[in-house]
């Protein structure tokens, strides 16, 4: 997927009941996740005036919104199949495994409507985003 912040928004869509120190981390491993998949959503270095280097950040806002796990779930199944929406799911399978293998072996074991999610990440057409998340409040 290439990204276009003049048509495209993105967000990160978070458990409401998920501790903060695990939300933290999901909402980072979706971040890391999308700049390496998405074609441009990071931007280029910058350099101050002194010619420090500032890595690039994301072309646009990037909210972490709140919701039921429930909604997570019924968001996963909106999108699953619609080929404007690239969707980055987050579960609390891959958040209890301590190595890369054991996420592998655990993951390949279970029926993907088994995986519980505790986060998901979401790009796609600014209206299509909105209506699926216009409601949902923002992460404190």
């Amino acid at each position: 997927m290439k990204f276009d912040a003049s048509q495209q928004r993105c967000t990160i869509i978070i458990d409401k009941d998920l501790p903060a120190g695990l939300a933290m981390n999901a909402a980072s491993v979706i971040g890391i996740s999308f700049g390496r998949t998405v074609e441009n959503l990071v931007g280029p270095d910058m350099q101050s005036l002194d010619d420090v280097n500032y890595p690039g950040v994301i072309y646009s806002p990037l909210p972490v919104l709140l919701a039921s796990g429930e909604y997570l779930q019924e968001i996963q199944a909106k999108v699953e199949n619609d080929d404007d929406i690239y969707v980055m799911p987050f579960s609390a399978l891959a958040q209890s495994c301590k190595t890369y293998e054991e996420y592998g072996e655990k993951i390949s074991s279970v029926k993907s409507n088994n995986i519980e999610l505790v986060a998901i990440g979401i790009i796609g057409p600014k209206n299509k985003v909105t209506k699926m998340t216009g409601n949902l409040p923002l992460y404190r």
